[in-house]
């Protein structure tokens, strides 16, 4: 497995756990339950993109300033989630915001996979993008255990 592959099923997983949480209503426990996965994985997911997958492409002129923005992204996503968890779960605002999000964030995951993914393969060597799978997966398995 590359770089590219494991981020992409990682990608596939955020996609539709925000799929399920835009359709979920009120205060419910699948809500809540919905939410906490998704708010789980992204916390992972940037974690150990930017260690292992963006602070390699910041050292190349190439692709420094896509890294740089999907950084800055993923700070975004991050209020939308601090917004969602000062919010009231029954109430229309909530939902809004989770829309913003869900919106927002397939934005980024479509962004990174048309541009930064191509441009990243040019910069990458194949035997780093495989080092950088191995390091991104042990990085999510222990976050993920970690929680």
């Amino acid at each position: 497995m590359n770089i590219f592959e494991a981020l992409r099923e990682d990608h596939q997983t955020q996609r539709s756990l925000a799929d399920i949480l835009i359709k979920t209503s009120g205060d419910s426990d699948g809500r809540a339950e919905i939410f906490a996965k998704l708010k789980a994985e992204l916390s992972a997911h940037a974690a150990a993109e930017e260690r292992h997958f963006y602070l390699p492409l910041m050292r190349d002129d190439m692709t420094q300033e896509k890294a740089r923005h999907s950084v800055a992204e993923h700070h975004e996503l991050d209020e939308y989630i601090e917004e969602l968890e000062s919010t009231d779960p029954s109430s229309p605002a909530w939902l809004a915001t989770a829309k913003k999000l869900h919106h927002r964030l397939n934005h980024h995951l479509d962004e990174e996979e048309q541009e930064v993914f191509q441009l990243a393969g040019r910069v990458l060597k194949d035997g780093q993008k495989t080092a950088l799978a191995d390091a991104y997966v042990e990085d999510m398995e222990e976050q993920k255990a970690a929680a």
